[in-house]
């Protein structure tokens, strides 16, 4: 490299002359199902044609692209995890029961304890002897 890097190791620093496969997670939201699904098709063949170069010594620049086309590939299959999931939610919307994956993760001691309406419910007894000595309301004159 003819110019000085300030960070040494080159982290996070475009080299020259390395092929961009640069996908913006904001601009795969906006494509539809079947234009993803082509993408990520056009993807994995690409890293196909990279692996094949790889073993067959191909240019350094290819080697580099592997890299760059396996983010893209874990990009595209996150958005349309998303995409999928943020559906779903929307069809079990107000309904009684979700799907096990689509329920709040919380902690495992919280999704254990009992709901407000378990927790208040009382047996018949109890709620007879309730009714029949109500906590009496008074005050002493000073």
């Amino acid at each position: 490299m003819d110019w000085e890097s300030p960070n040494p190791r080159g982290l996070g620093v475009a080299r020259r002359g390395a092929p961009r496969v640069h996908l913006r997670c904001h601009e795969l939201r906006e494509k539809s199902k079947a234009d993803l699904k082509q993408s990520l098709d056009g993807l994995k063949s690409e890293l196909a044609a990279l692996r094949v170069a790889k073993v067959t010594g191909g240019a350094p620049g290819k080697l580099s692209k592997i890299k760059q086309v396996r983010l893209a590939i874990a990009q595209t299959l996150t958005v349309m995890r998303h995409k999928q999931l943020a559906s779903l939610r929307s069809a079990y919307e107000g309904a009684k029961y979700q799907p096990l994956d689509l329920r709040k993760k919380k902690t495992r001691a919280i999704r254990r304890a009992l709901t407000k309406s378990e927790k208040g419910a009382k047996t018949a007894r109890q709620a007879k002897k309730d009714a029949a000595f109500p906590q009496r309301k008074y005050a002493l004159k000073a």
